[in-house]
Formats: structure tokens, sequence, C-alpha cells
């Protein structure tokens, strides 16, 4: 007997049905662009580090992590950071877990090592008390590099799987402001000049990016310094109409950043199995500040919450009542982007708009390696 009208019409349904159902499956088990992505940096990446060791640094606390969905987690933001945003685009589910809470097979998501007041050099941020430095970071990644070789077996596969991952490193910023420009607690201004201070953490730098390869690494994504010069912090120190950038701090950004890009010619001449790229966060930043109203800005040179003079002289308190127009504040605290710079800073990292917002590649097509 043939089919009449009414079940060929439920047979074209349920073709389809099944379709859909295999079609949302796949976007449901959709690998990420790449199995892991290991992030070193300070406090703005840092997402949980900080939160039981003894330091002054920490944002474990309301009012960070007001617009985050898991509220206050150690992010120094009202919600995402940049490496939040960029875990998002390469299509991980869920954000990379901090190095302190990490087990089991999580770690072959990736880890993230960030500490707030971190810096390249083992003295800075000190003042701050306990904190990870960029060494400290590769120490505990070589710690996650022995578990994923017990996890899948051998050290071959291991160094086949980590070849794949993204690393992003953003250090940097800490030895300027919690070092260079802290004449106070630090003799590294007077000992060194701005040329020869950036020499010297770009030598350090470079010995650990060499010891992260050593132990796997190929895909790195060198993110360079900001414009601290320009923070809340540094307007509400030294900058006599409390809007204009401090010109000297940002001169000695843009020198460091300058031996960052060149850094990663260098590697990628000296190491032709691996990639190396720079994100030009100093540029994306400069955008912002030149034409906030493109970017739905309002306030570009105090924090949504703080206290003193442009809300910058210290951080955000506990509990302390942050602005209502969080997303128009370029600055969520003394020194920190709000979530909304965040986005616009990691979007751009991971798909260059611009030629100068990543070199010689964005973040999208290191992935495609």
């Amino acid at each position: 007997m043939g089919r009449g009208p009414i079940q060929s019409w439920l047979a074209a349904v349920c073709v389809v049905a099944l379709a859909v159902v295999e079609l949302c499956y796949e976007q449901v088990m959709a690998e990420p662009q790449v199995p892991c992505y290991f992030i070193f940096g300070d406090s703005l990446v840092d997402n949980g580090n900080n939160n039981n060791i003894q330091s002054l640094a920490r944002a474990n606390y309301l009012p960070y992590g007001i617009d985050f969905p898991d509220g206050p987690t150690g992010r120094f933001s009202n919600g995402k950071t940049t490496v939040d945003v960029i875990a998002e685009l390469l299509g991980f589910d869920g954000y990379i877990p901090p190095y302190a809470a990490a087990s089991g097979q999580d770690i072959l998501r990736g880890v993230n090592y960030a500490s707030a007041a971190a810096g390249i050099r083992s003295e800075t941020g000190q003042q701050l008390g306990s904190r990870i430095d960029f060494t400290g970071q590769v120490n505990n990644y070589k710690n996650t590099v022995s578990q994923v070789v017990n996890i899948l077996g051998d050290e071959d596969s291991a160094a086949n799987y980590l070849s794949k991952c993204i690393y992003s490193v953003g250090v940097g910023s800490n030895d300027y402001l919690n070092n260079y420009f802290m004449p106070a607690y630090y003799s590294t201004g007077r000992q060194f000049s701005p040329e020869q201070y950036a020499d010297v953490l770009v030598q350090q730098y470079s010995e650990q990016l060499q010891a992260l390869y050593n132990y796997g690494a190929r895909k790195f994504v060198l993110n360079g310094v900001g414009q601290i010069g320009c923070s809340p912090n540094a307007l509400a120190q030294n900058s006599a109409d409390g809007s204009t950038c401090v010109q000297r701090i940002n001169a000695a950004n843009q020198i460091f950043n300058n031996k960052l890009k060149a850094l990663v010619d260098s590697f990628n001449s000296n190491s032709p199995d691996a990639k190396f790229i720079y994100i030009n966060a100093y540029g994306i930043f400069q955008d912002l500040i030149d034409n906030p109203s493109a970017f739905g800005f309002k306030v570009t040179n105090a924090g949504c919450c703080g206290v003193g003079r442009n809300n910058g002289q210290i951080t955000c308190l506990p509990f302390q009542t942050p602005c209502q127009n969080r997303d128009e504040h370029l600055f969520w605290d003394a020194f920190h982007p709000g979530e909304h710079a965040n986005i616009i800073v990691g979007r751009r990292s991971y798909s260059a708009e611009k030629p100068s917002d990543a070199y010689p590649m964005d973040i999208r097509r290191l992935a495609q390696l």
C-alpha cells in the first residue's frame, strides 16, 4: 500500500526534525579551535590564583564580579577579563580554570596561572604581599606538563597535544606600576634608564619564553603593556588636570612594547617550529581614549569604583557601591579596565580590526595554524 499525504508529510517532518537534532548535537559537541589555552599574567587576567594567599592584591569580594555570572571570583573587573572573552571566541565551553583550582582532566583544556601584582622581576609587587611572579607561573606550568604526561600516557603524546595549544603571556605592567615608578619602595628607577630597564625586562621575559618552549609551547601570544599613564591611579597622582595622561610613564611603556615586538621577530626567526605574535594592547586602548563615544564610553579618566581623586587613589573597597553606568566607564577601578573595555580588547586581539592590532597575525589565524 502506498503512503497517504499525511504519512508522507509526517515522514518529511521527521527527517527535518532529525536533521535539526543532529545539527544541534554537532553544535553542542563542537570542539574548540585549539585543545587548550594557557594563560600567564597579572591582575588584568588573574581569575582567582590570589584568593587564598597572603596578599593585598585580591578581588574575591563584591563589588568585584558584580556583573559576572559567578559573582566575585578573584577577577579584577566587574565582569569578564580579556582572556575570558578570547576563551569564548576560541570556542571553549566555560572559562579556563585558575591554577589554584585546576585538577584532573580539567587541565587538558588549559590553565590560568596569572597572579595579581606579579611581574617579570621577582621583587615586583612585594609591597603588596605574596604573588606568583612570571618565573613562578612558568614553574607551575612545568608541574602541569608532568600531569599532562601522566594523563596522556607518554611525553610524545603530551608534546604533540601541547604544540596545538595557545599560550597567552601578559606581564610587565607591574614592573612599571609596582616597581620602576615607585621610588619609595624600589631602586630600579634610579638604577636604570627607561631604555636599560626595558632591556633587562625583555631579557628575563625571553628566558621564561624559552622555558615554555622547552616544555612544549609552540603558539605564543605576547600581549603588550597598556597605557599605564592613563589609569585613574596615574592621573590621580601625577596629572595636573586629572585627565591628561602621564607621558613619562607611557613613554617607558612604549619602549618596552617596541622591544617585545622585536622579540617576536627574533623568536620567529630562530624557532621555525613555533609561532609568536604580538598584541598591541597599547594601540587598541589609544583608540578607546581618543574616541570614547564611538565605543560607548563617557568617562575615561576615573574608576567606576574607588576612593579619592579620579576614584584612583586606591582600588574598590569591600561592598563599596560602584557607579550605575558601568559600561560607560573605561576603567572599573584605579588600575583595571571594566568588562566593556575588556570585551573590545579581547575581540580585537582575537580578530584584528586594524592592521596595527596584532603582529604578524591575530589569535584567530594563530589558532588555525
